[in-house]
């Protein structure tokens, strides 16, 4: 980077600053720099992507103090960057609270409009009752009026009589009775129309029972949408990535809504047109009574002739009288009715304006919670990259932990989880609590699986670790643990189980796609497989055809695989078998042959217990004809056997000596993992045959990761413990930085293990 400066005559400002980008940035608030040395830094995308493309130049490629300072300098900035995001990571959380805030308040507003629905409720029962008590009473005034037309039938039976004894006297009167008896039947007629009003009154009432049972299937549909969006509501609250499926419920609730309310309006237009009616046979009313009055004053004026008739009159206008006085009643009740109708139009078109705009606040938010979501997903790629490239940079060795769930038949005992996992921002999907003896222990690593991690899940972590096997890199990636903690299940799988396939054949067909995907870009590439496992610190040929080769009665192989290193970090086992493949399937063909082979066994602590550390190595060399370039990878995927307590397994015979082969291994890697974290000068790789079978991967230039599998229940805490502490000791050792292989190797040269 000196040189760089040098040459071009100016120096390059570390972290450049655009003052008014916000590409990276919250809305509303601003990056803070509080505890930073460095003062304000904003960083866009093309400043981190320059950052992280950036290359380290030097002068002179013997001067490591200049070498060393550029990179203090480099891993400087990086940090920097990585505080930044980490700042802009707690304002996107700030900010995604305050959206939670808006949420509860537009619930507490929804929560409130429910009350007012009630008590609009309250009021049309209210408003029914009263209708129906008017209609009671109306009921029993017509019965009234139905005596009074018996009584009045029957005088005017007499008045016939009284008319037949007059006739005899007056011819005239008898004309004039006749008349009357006319009149008397045209009043008749009118009754009966009286009546079929009445009828339709009765139809009216019946109609507003029907609308009244419309509107509390209405108002239970209310309730019940009410309800659904308290629950939508909640489940948004808990996870915000299902918004979209909620949005859906309401529009879905929106459209019913608006079905009811069409409905509504139409119910509206029937009444509508019911009252014009009434109307209109209420005016036809006043006309007749009108044409009644002038008639009983003809009658008056007759009466005063006659004053026989005198008291029959008074009672008809007694009766027109109170059924004029009825039809009053009618016509206020219509116009009260009506005014009824007007409000409760009001109070819907106003309840749906309010619905409208909660819907788009809803949308609103939505909308904001996306954005939110997006920039946190990319944030966290970001600092995936960064997080990646200083690990790379460093040489560590990546730690990944896994938790198995529990099996049929455990139980986490009596004083509760043995394992918890922090809920902090910063040790979210990383950190991992163990209680022991009342006493808390917290680790953390580069991820954290919790017991319902899928298989597919496992695998996404490290695809990318995988593919740079296909760019030339050495990968290794070993599970350890306990016996009966889920390594065998993490690296093989489940047999059988399409879901639950392990990181293995994983990994195989994800090789196999992308160098088929390559080959439109010019890359052919040969594959190499061997297989091999350390039972009793002898190596075993798993892929080996002749039996008598791979296991003897006595447990010893009879041919001697002797392990070699060359001078550029590659390793050769002698006379192990290593076959070329062409596809996933001769890959798990060749998977299962070695699993036959593989030495297994019972234990009280596991029915099938891996007695043997399982090494299965894939050579990979790609040409590209157009650029001649030409790359050369190593995949290790190594199962350790699982360590174990002779008082917890009842080992004995044959597995006790296989028991203290296995934890004389574990702790020989533990004294290599120590060596290293301590940069002593020596490190005792030859201490056994799996230390000296990694020492590439622990102490050279290959990308390194390790599961730690951890069982949850309680009576295995301290053997999860100890784990745990091995595993944070790992995550701390530098072994290096990666280096890419791109040299020529001939096909004669066949490695198992780089």
């Amino acid at each position: 980077m000196v040189g760089a400066m040098a040459n071009s005559g100016r120096i390059r400002s570390a972290f450049p600053v655009e003052n008014g980008s916000k590409d990276l940035t919250p809305n509303s608030a601003p990056a803070s720099t509080t505890g930073s040395e460095y003062g304000q830094v904003e960083f866009t995308r093309v400043d981190v992507e320059a950052l992280l493309n950036e290359r380290i130049k030097y002068t002179s490629k013997f001067n490591y103090k200049e070498r060393c300072e550029n990179m203090m300098e480099y891993i400087k900035r990086l940090r920097l960057c990585i505080r930044w995001f980490q700042e802009l990571e707690l304002d996107y959380a700030f900010e995604q609270e305050k959206l939670k805030n808006a949420l509860l308040l537009n619930e507490k507003h929804c929560a409130d409009m429910e009350v007012s629905l009630k008590n609009k409720e309250e009021e049309l029962n209210m408003i029914i009752e009263e209708l129906r008590k008017n209609f009671e009473s109306a009921q029993i005034q017509l019965a009234k009026e139905q005596t009074e037309k018996l009584a009045a039938n029957d005088s005017l039976g007499k008045e016939k009589e009284a008319r037949l004894a007059v006739e005899k006297a007056q011819a005239g009167l008898t004309e004039e009775l006749g008349k009357a008896q006319g009149e008397l039947q045209t009043a008749n007629q009118r009754i009966q129309s009286v009546n079929d009003m009445y009828k339709l009154l009765q139809e009216y009432n019946s109609s507003l029972q029907l609308y009244n049972s419309k509107l509390q299937g209405d108002l239970d549909e209310a309730h019940e949408t009410i309800k659904r969006g308290e629950k939508e509501r909640s489940a948004i609250v808990e996870n915000i990535g299902n918004l979209k499926g909620q949005f859906s419920a309401l529009q879905d609730q929106l459209a019913a809504s608006k079905a009811s309310k069409d409905d509504i309006m139409k119910q509206k237009a029937e009444l509508v047109n019911e009252i014009s009616s009434l109307k209109v046979e209420l005016q036809q009313a006043k006309d007749e009574r009108d044409h009644h009055l002038t008639e009983l004053k003809t009658l008056q004026t007759e009466a005063n002739k006659y004053n026989d008739f005198k008291d029959t009159i008074t009672e008809l206008e007694t009766t027109c009288s109170s059924q004029s006085n009825q039809i009053k009643e009618l016509q206020d009740r219509l116009v009260s009715c009506d005014r009824r109708l007007q409000m409760s139009d009001l109070t819907t078109f106003e309840k749906m304006n309010e619905f409208e705009d909660q819907k788009q606040t809803i949308i609103d938010l939505k909308s904001r919670v996306e954005e939110a979501e997006l920039k946190l997903v990319e944030g966290e790629k970001l600092r995936k990259k960064l997080h990646n490239t200083i690990l790379e940079l460093k040489g560590n060795i990546r730690v990944f932990c896994r938790v198995r769930p529990l099996l049929p038949g455990e139980n986490n005992g009596d004083e509760g989880k043995a394992i918890s996992y922090p809920a902090s921002l910063e040790l979210l999907g990383r950190g991992i609590d163990l209680l022991q003896n009342a006493q808390k222990h917290s680790f953390t690593f580069d991820k954290v699986f919790l017991p319902n991690t899928t298989q597919e899940d496992v695998f996404i972590e490290i695809s990318q670790l995988v593919q740079s096997a296909l760019d030339g890199y050495k990968v290794c990636i070993f599970a350890y643990g306990q016996t009966g903690s889920g390594k065998t299940y993490t690296m093989m799988g489940k047999p059988g189980n399409v879901e639950e396939k392990g990181l293995i054949p994983r990994c195989l067909e994800q090789i196999f796609e992308t160098r088929q995907s390559l080959r439109s870009q010019g890359w052919k590439y040969e594959l190499q497989v061997s297989m091999l496992e350390i039972y009793n610190e002898t190596i075993r040929d798993l892929l080996s055809t002749n039996k008598e080769a791979v296991r003897t009665d006595n447990g010893v192989s009879p041919q001697k695989h002797a392990i070699k290193h060359d001078a550029h970090g590659n390793t050769h086992v002698a006379e192990l078998t290593i076959l070329d493949v062409k596809s996933s399937r001769e890959v798990s063909f060749l998977l299962d042959h070695a699993a036959r082979n593989r030495s297994v066994g019972k234990t009280q602590m596991n029915e099938q217990s891996s007695r043997s550390h399982f090494v299965f190595t894939l050579r990979i060399s790609g040409v590209n004809e157009s650029t001649e370039q030409q790359v050369q990878g190593v995949l290790n995927l190594i199962d350790l056997a699982g360590s174990e307590r002779l008082s917890k397994s009842g080992s004995t015979g044959d597995r006790l000596k296989e028991t203290q082969a296995i934890n004389k291994s574990l702790s020989s890697l533990g004294d290599v993992i120590f060596a290293l974290a301590k940069k002593d000068d020596h490190v005792p790789f030859r201490n056994s045959k799996l230390t000296y079978l990694l020492q590439p991967c622990l102490g050279g230039d290959s990308k390194t990761l390790m599961f730690v599998n951890i069982a949850p229940e309680s009576s295995s805490t301290g053997e999860s413990l100890c784990s745990l502490r091995f595993a944070a000791r790992v995550n701390a050792c530098e072994i290096g930085t990666p280096r890419r292989q791109t040299n020529i190797i001939k096909p004669s040269d066949r490695l198992s293990l780089g």
